[in-house]
């Protein structure tokens, strides 16, 4: 595998309310179906030979959007999945602030922590990462991971060896944007971070 393209799912109505999804199984706001269809053109340049799905909806569907409209398979691995946010799913940042004072911070800047009963960066990172050795070892050369925006972050740090201390350099992935990975010399290389539509 020589190409990674990490794409994150539509807007869903916890988008749109501010609301902290984790694993919570959200639905594509219309928004977020359109923004789906409108990108199709500009991925399809990537010409993946596969497209791999967490199979939580609001990325398997913006998945099928891009599969159906380019006729390539579609996988779904559910190590894909974002983040278990433990007691945080569901609340927006004010409540999070309010029930846990400074804590959000302290997950946005240190990618070991987890919420209470949740996921560190570094643990969501372990599993997706696993997807990735594996597909390595296959016959594809460009992959298209459709996956959610904790994920994404985690995982573009891990591929890139940085130390977990500079994982807070990445801010987070606009609904339907992507990240792009090249691979050279068994090394992975940035190519474009939060790129989306023009």
């Amino acid at each position: 595998m020589r190409r990674l393209v990490l794409w994150r799912h539509g807007e869903t109505e916890y988008n749109a309310a501010g609301r902290m999804q984790g694993q919570i199984d959200t639905e594509l706001t219309p928004v977020g179906w359109d923004q789906a269809r409108f990108v199709v053109p500009r991925l399809a340049r990537f010409a993946p030979d596969l497209v791999v799905s967490s199979d939580l909806r609001r990325a398997n569907d913006t998945a099928t959007v891009f599969t159906e409209a380019i006729g390539v398979g579609l996988q779904v691995d559910k190590r894909l999945r974002e983040t278990h946010l433990g007691q945080w799913q569901g609340l927006t940042s004010a409540e999070v602030d309010e029930g846990w004072p400074g804590e959000r911070q302290r997950w946005r800047w240190d990618a070991s922590w987890s919420p209470p009963g949740g996921e560190s960066r570094e643990d969501v990172s372990e599993r997706a990462y696993e997807v990735v050795a594996e597909l390595q070892e296959s016959p594809y050369a460009a992959v298209m991971l459709v996956a959610h925006g904790g994920l994404i972050v985690a995982l573009t740090a891990r591929l890139l060896g940085l130390p977990l201390s500079l994982w807070p350099i990445f801010t987070g992935i606009g609904n339907c944007h992507w990240v792009d990975l090249g691979r050279d010399r068994g090394q992975w290389r940035l190519l474009a971070y939060n790129a989306g539509p023009e």
